[in-house]
């Protein structure tokens, strides 16, 4: 699908053009164009990005090629970023899209497979005229990317949740078996997210610090304050990401413990059974003579002796805290 945008002195003018009419915004330069691919087809990808705008081959292999990490090219006449947006959720877990965009003098075109919330909230939000228009694609970039950035929040809320039921847990008495894989699953998220917004707020601090001609001065502190907020982020994810680590520490040690109780109960069952062990081991030898059963009462004394030793077998065991 391809939305498409033209303003002109920061006020709508037309969207959704026809191709032809897209031809001519393109070359007109007193008009911005935003053009957006939500999940387009091979023909729609071919059509735009190489007949209307006609991008470098490598930075449409790029953009058609899913990528992992952020980045960011400057061409001659254009920027290339490739960003993520994040989604998380307690059924489907942690999800991240990517968006790249196209930054020129006079035209942004973003690209994205799935529907996003930051574009689609942008859209919204020009087709109510709520507010002012953007005089330049460098503003409307910098909106897509603040709002993308802002859907950040509801994720961290998100895995923040998942992060102290998972503390409760591992501080409760009760076991919970499934715990080390939601441990593992949930570190794996926090992981993921961290290898998303640092390099992220690498491409925006490079945006930051006006190294590219697309980014005009007047605009310089919103981007310095979209690389602030990763910034923060950032800092969020890895408090949570330590707390995290800390927990299963906290899991470990209570799992190690817990068997150490269980060696400890069994040795000190051995220990309160070794004098009737003993005893009846010696009295069980096949001897002909033993001194001890020519005595009337040698039955009694081998139980008293029995009895008495194993009592302060438990007693002993008992102030040493082994039971």
């Amino acid at each position: 699908m391809i939305y498409s945008f033209v303003f002109s002195d920061g006020k709508l003018i037309g969207r959704d053009l026809e191709l032809e009419a897209l031809r001519l915004v393109r070359g007109d330069k007193g008009l911005i164009l935003w053009v957006d691919l939500d999940n387009p087809t091979d023909e729609e990808i071919k059509t735009i990005l190489e007949g209307v705008f006609q991008f470098h081959p490598l930075a449409i292999e790029d953009c058609v090629t899913p990528s992992s990490l952020p980045k960011i090219e400057d061409y001659e006449d254009y920027l290339f970023l490739v960003t993520h947006a994040v989604d998380f959720s307690r059924q489907d877990k942690f999800a991240s899209t990517e968006l790249d965009l196209f930054l020129g003098k006079e035209f942004l075109v973003t690209f994205h497979r799935t529907p996003l919330r930051s574009v689609t909230t942008l859209i919204e939000r020009l087709a109510k005229n709520t507010a002012p228009g953007p005089r330049g694609p460098d503003r409307l970039a910098h909106t897509v990317l603040d709002l993308l950035v802002d859907n950040y929040t509801p994720m961290l809320t998100e895995l923040h949740g998942e992060l102290e039921e998972i503390e409760e847990i591992v501080l409760s008495q009760a076991s919970d078996k499934k715990l080390v894989s939601e441990l593992l699953q949930v570190r794996g998220d926090f992981t993921k997210l961290r290898q998303i917004i640092r390099p992220q707020r690498e491409v925006i601090e490079r945006l930051a610090r006006g190294d590219s001609k697309m980014i005009r001065a007047i605009l310089l502190p919103y981007y310095r304050d979209l690389r602030d907020n990763l910034a923060r982020l950032e800092e969020t994810v890895t408090g949570y990401h330590d707390r995290l680590m800390l927990a299963f520490d906290i899991y470990l040690n209570k799992a190690a413990f817990e068997a150490n109780e269980g060696i400890k109960f069994l040795t000190a069952l051995t220990a309160v059974t070794l004098p009737a062990v003993l005893v009846g081991g010696w009295y069980g030898m096949n001897f002909d003579q033993i001194p001890e059963l020519s005595s009337p009462h040698g039955y009694y004394y081998a139980c008293t002796f029995t009895l008495l030793s194993t009592l302060v077998m438990a007693i002993y065991l008992k102030k040493k805290k082994w039971f």
